[in-house]
């Protein structure tokens, strides 16, 4: 009975065959992903596509990159179209680049006038953020009845300084904003009868705790 000998190892066995060669991974597909993710669409998008051709001759690796990107990308132009839809739909809300009367304008809405004007009975609604001409602050109760032109001045000019330093932060007399007001009617209402706004040097922002 012979002895037993030992079997070569696995490792033996495989002496002289040569390793399938590894596929590279597409450049192409790893760049696309690259741009995708931070939302780089107009680059993103091509390289996924000349990616997936490639992938598709070549058979190399990167076909599930390059369709990830793709896919990325699309979630991009959808969020990107759904955040201009709703700026869009903000500001037809907001009447953004409407013209109004005077009348109509509310609290906290900035627009765009001659503020200089002897008379103001239209104005252009304009964005707070953007540069504007005014802003309208309060609405203010005044009693005008029987108050002659002059007169119904004092009072409104009284009411809207109060109403300023509450909204702007300082006090009319001490700001280098200026303040403009419009009387709706004589009778007093509920909502106020003089519209109190604030102008200046092309506004940007709102002036609401400004402290100018």
């Amino acid at each position: 009975m012979e002895p037993l000998r030992s079997l070569p190892s696995a490792e033996s066995w495989l002496d002289g065959v040569p390793a399938p060669a590894r596929r590279r991974m597409d450049r192409f597909a790893v760049a696309a992903l690259a741009f995708s993710l931070p939302g780089l669409i107009p680059v993103g998008i091509p390289l996924a596509a000349v990616a997936l051709r490639r992938t598709r001759r070549a058979g190399s690796r990167g076909r599930r990159l390059a369709q990830a990107a793709l896919a990325i990308s699309v979630c991009w132009v959808i969020v990107i179209g759904v955040a201009a839809a709703l700026g869009l739909y903000g500001e037809r809300q907001a009447g953004i680049g409407r013209s109004v009367p005077i009348a109509e304008v509310r609290v906290l809405q900035c627009f765009d006038a001659d503020l200089a004007a002897e008379t103001l009975r239209m104005v252009t609604i304009a964005d707070c953020g953007a540069s504007h001409s005014g802003e309208a602050y309060a609405k203010v109760t005044a009693a005008m009845t029987g108050l002659s032109t002059e007169q119904k001045g004092t009072s409104a000019t009284q009411h809207c300084a109060t109403a300023f330093g509450d909204f702007v932060g300082t006090p009319y007399e001490r700001s280098d904003l200026d303040m403009y007001y419009v009387v709706l009617e004589d009778q007093p209402v509920a909502d106020g009868n003089v519209l109190c706004m604030v102008g200046g040097e092309r506004l940007v922002g709102s002036m609401r705790g400004a402290q100018r």
